[in-house]
Order: C-alpha cells, then sequence, then structure tokens
C-alpha cells in the first residue's frame, strides 16, 4: 500500500529539522504482516533491504526496483540486528542460537561469536561493523526471557554488554559493564565516538531509557559514556547516524531526530512502535523504518554516513 498512511506526518521542534526533511515527502507503508520488525540493512548492489521478523523466524526482503517483498530466509534462528560489512557481507545476530553469524558471497555462513570465555552469550541484538572490519554488537536478554523471540533460557555471562569481535584474529573483547539492556548502537562519522542505547525501561520501570555516548581511542577502546539522550516516549532500540552526525532514532511514537548537540530537532510520527531503522536508496536518503508489524520508509534530506 502506497501513499499518506494515517498516522503519519512530521512535529518539528527545532528550526533545523526542517533542512532534514522533505516538507511535501509522505511516509509510504510498503508491506504489512509481520509480528516485530527489527534489524534492517540495505544492499545498495541489488537495490534490496533485508530486514528480521524474530517471531515468525524469518527474514524478509524488500526489492525496491519492484516494491516486491519476499522471504530472504526462514527459518532464520530468530535473527534480529542485522549490518553489512566492508566486503558487501550479511552478518547477524541470531537469538536462538546466541551467536553472531557472516554470510559469504557464496551463501555459506560462518560463525563470528558465540561464546566469550566460555560462555554462551544471552542473545545478540544490534550489530555493526567499523573501518577496520571489527565486528560490534550489543547482547541484552531479550532472545532468552522468553520463548517468543527465542527460547526461554538462563543467561551464562553475568550481565548485558557490548562486545567487539577483531577483524584479523577473531579476539572478542568485552567493552562495557554497565549497562542494563544495551541495544542499538552505532558510530558517528569519523568512528571517534560511538553510541549505544540502553533501553533498560522496556522491563523495569526505574531502568534506562536512554543513548549513551562514548569516545573510541586510538585502540579502539572506550571511555566516557554520559548520557546523550533520554527517551520521551518509550525507549530508544535501534538507530542510524547521518553524514551531518545527527542521530536517527526509533522511540514508540515514530522516530526522533537529534542534533549531534542533543537537541531533539523533531520526529516523523509513525502509527506503530518503531524499532529500528536504516538509510538506503541510491543516494542512501531514503529512511526505512521498521514498525512493530509494517515496513515504513520516507525520502528524507539528509543522507546516511555508512552504507546499510
Amino acid at each position: 500500500m502506497f501513499g499518506e498512511i494515517d498516522g503519519t506526518g512530521y512535529d518539528i521542534f527545532d528550526a533545523r529539522f526542517e533542512q532534514c526533511i522533505i516538507g511535501h515527502a509522505r511516509v509510504e507503508r510498503l508491506w504489512t504482516g509481520a509480528r516485530w520488525c527489527e534489524g534492517p540493512v540495505w544492499f545498495a548492489p541489488g537495490r534490496y533491504l533485508v530486514w528480521s521478523d524474530i517471531p515468525n523466524d524469518r527474514m524478509l526482503r524488500f526489492d525496491e526496483t519492484d516494491n516486491s517483498v519476499s522471504i530472504f530466509r526462514q527459518p532464520s534462528n530468530n535473527s534480529n540486528g542485522n549490518t553489512v560489512d566492508r566486503e558487501g557481507r550479511l552478518v547477524t545476530c541470531e537469538h536462538r542460537t546466541r551467536r553472531v553469524v557472516r554470510t559469504e558471497l557464496d551463501g555459506r555462513q560462518t560463525v563470528i561469536a558465540d561464546r566469550f570465555e566460555g560462555k554462551r552469550f544471552n542473545s545478540p541484538n544490534d550489530i555493526i561493523v567499523s573501518a577496520d572490519g571489527a565486528v560490534w554488537f550489543t547482547d541484552p536478554i531479550y532472545g532468552i526471557k522468553s520463548d517468543y523471540e527465542g527460547d526461554r533460557s538462563d543467561s551464562e555471562i553475568e550481565g548485558c554488554h557490548v562486545y567487539q569481535v577483531e577483524a584479523h584474529t577473531g579476539h572478542i573483547r568485552q567493552m562495557t559493564d554497565d549497562f542494563k539492556q544495551p541495544n542499538g548502537l552505532a558510530f558517528a562519522p569519523g568512528e571517534t565516538v560511538l553510541y549505544i542505547s540502553d533501553t533498560g525501561r522496556s522491563d523495569d520501570s526505574n531502568g534506562p531509557p536512554h543513548i549513551r555516548r562514548f569516545t573510541v581511542d586510538a585502540k579502539r577502546g572506550l571511555s566516557g559514556g554520559e548520557v546523550y539522550v533520554e527517551s520521551p516516549n518509550g525507549v530508544f532500540d535501534g538507530f542510524r547516524v547521518d553524514q551531518e552526525g545527527r542521530i536517527w532514532t526509533s522511540a514508540r511514537d515514530g522516530v526522533h531526530c537529534y542534533d549531534p548537540d542533543g537537541t531533539m530537532l523533531g520526529r516523523i510520527r509513525i502509527p506503530e512502535w518503531v524499532a529500528n531503522v536504516t538509510f538506503g536508496g541510491p543516494k542512501l536518503n531514503r529512511l526505512f523504518i521498521c514498525g512493530t508489524s509494517s515496513l515504513y520508509s520516507v525520502i528524507v534530506a539528509t543522507s546516511g554516513s555508512t552504507p546499510g
């Protein structure tokens, strides 16, 4: 279904947001029929988007050339977050297997990480790849809390953390130790700043609903970690950063846009709880939005900072 959808539109909270959007561009619902959409990733050579429908144990594919949607992979091991590495390969977080896998160009799958110090991860959630090829991912407990998005199980690792897998050695480093439920993550342009969301309030009314900002040093270590922004509606799940360093993040009432200085510039209203977003299209100026049951998109007046 194409055209303007009831419940969508723009809310401008700061005049700078007018430079981020195209006033006459409308949100389109591209497809509906999922239980919980997540993990959108754009593949530029094929002009298609892949995303996860976690409870339905499948990955879906939207083809921009003809607007068709098809099954990309099923079963998917309750896949969640996805990204594309610098060689154009799909990298995926799987809840059921509690691992991170890479899909090679010939279709084979390679396990990138499934244990830390001999213990299984909780349920890898969201994922990015840095310029040096290292894989960074978050590991909350959503996939082992119940049988809805994975398999109910006990945690083997104390706490929920962010990890980095070094590109050439495969060595896994634990990068954080003070998150309740680490979730979305993205680098600012230049990769000297890393943003990570904490969705602890999703299962604890006193838990955090914010995005934190870390400084990345020359050895890919993290320092800082101050709260960057707090969500005014629900929690921030997945998000992306544009070329100017603005954050476009999911929230309960749509997509929020924040300036690098932390000011909320505006909001794209979506009639469903948004879980994640990514930039795609030939110019990376088409924002794809994973609502609860539907895939949406809108053309914006900026471009994503990285492909996928």
